[in-house]
């Protein structure tokens, strides 16, 4: 189902400039070895809810003319699933953010937010003639709100609600790729047969968060990536995901204030980095952003003083991403640097993407 689109004048000089935000400077104690977990209360009033998401998706819509805004299915409990589009021709390549497939990772769904707004703001025409962008900023809206069949009394957060991993049915939906469509949660369900199925997607970005214990070489990481790794994966569509890898790892290296490590993650199609580049050849890369909006674990939750580096981390791959795909310097991301980023270890275990 796609939402009539209302086209209206929108005054630019308000906007934040695509981009700029990835050129703020951040002091060096913002990541790595900087905050840990308890860096200020673990709060969740401060983040938006479905329904506030739902009125800043469907405000952009109006402003944007580029943009379309796509309900691609419910969640367990009935919440529309919204998908914004913004497809100026179907033969240029795709790529498709997908954030908050674990309800309580909802940091990547604020950059994600932000970003559709600089996506309006008429300084990515140019951009947008030359790749196609598909946003899901909310896969799992009932996990998000603590609308769930199970209890989250032992949950850290403070406010007016908790955030769990799992859907109402107490399924983690990065668990259900390689089912049978008919037997998959409704969530992931939608995002099968309405998005990977539907669309020409060449990219994926699935983007997560892991604890707060990860570290390489002694120093916290601000986040952690990694290409698909089933070894049913095509050799081409291996290729591209380090490329993508490569594009992110690159951007955020020369901010200053990112310290990326490799992810150590699980083999399986059942998992949507590896289920996406087996089942639709999409070239996927997996970003685990360090600390969890909300968790019973309290190592696995950051407070809120973290949260506008990891918003900017956010803002800053994605925009690095849609420009080296729209003027083909992906083509030519080097990588090489796969071969020696150290796999991160943890201080305390944790649970995987």
């Amino acid at each position: 189902m796609t939402l009539k689109k209302k086209v209206l004048s929108v005054s630019l000089s308000s906007m934040m400039a695509f981009g700029a935000v990835t050129a703020v400077a951040l002091p060096a104690a913002a990541v790595g070895n900087g905050p840990n977990t308890g860096h200020g209360s673990i709060q969740t009033s401060i983040l938006h809810t479905y329904e506030s998401l739902v009125d800043y998706l469907k405000t952009q819509d109006a402003k944007q003319e580029t943009m379309e805004l796509e309900v691609i299915g419910q969640t367990v409990k009935g919440r529309d699933i919204y998908m914004a589009k913004y497809i100026s021709n179907p033969e240029n390549p795709t790529i498709l953010f997908l954030t908050q497939q674990h309800g309580n990772e909802q940091l990547t769904t604020e950059g994600a937010m932000e970003f559709i707004k600089h996506l309006g703001t008429g300084k990515t025409s140019r951009v947008l003639q030359n790749v196609n962008i598909l946003v899901i900023p909310m896969l799992n809206a009932d996990g998000a709100m603590g609308d769930v069949d199970f209890s989250l009394e032992d949950y850290l957060a403070d406010g007016d609600r908790h955030l769990t991993r799992y859907n109402a049915n107490k399924i983690d939906l990065n668990r259900e790729h390689d089912k049978a469509t008919s037997e998959m949660e409704p969530e992931a369900r939608a995002l099968h047969e309405n998005v990977f199925a539907k669309y020409d997607i060449d990219y994926m970005i699935d983007l997560h968060h892991q604890g707060t214990l990860s570290e390489t070489e002694g120093e916290l990481v601000s986040g952690s990536i990694l290409y698909p790794t089933n070894e049913a994966v095509k050799p081409e569509v291996l290729e591209k995901s380090k490329k993508l890898g490569s594009v992110v790892y690159n951007a955020l290296e020369e901010k200053g204030w990112g310290h990326i490590g490799k992810y150590v993650g699980g083999n399986g199609t059942n998992i949507g980095r590896n289920g996406a580049a087996v089942r639709y050849d999409i070239s996927t890369l997996l970003f685990e952003m360090r600390g969890m909006s909300d968790h019973y674990y309290e190592p696995y939750a950051l407070g809120q003083k973290s949260n506008g580096y990891l918003i900017k981390q956010t803002i800053t791959t994605l925009d690095a991403t849609v420009k080296a795909i729209a003027d083909g310097s992906i083509e030519t991301a080097d990588t090489n640097f796969w071969d020696t980023l150290p796999e991160q270890t943890t201080r305390q275990s944790e649970e995987d993407e």
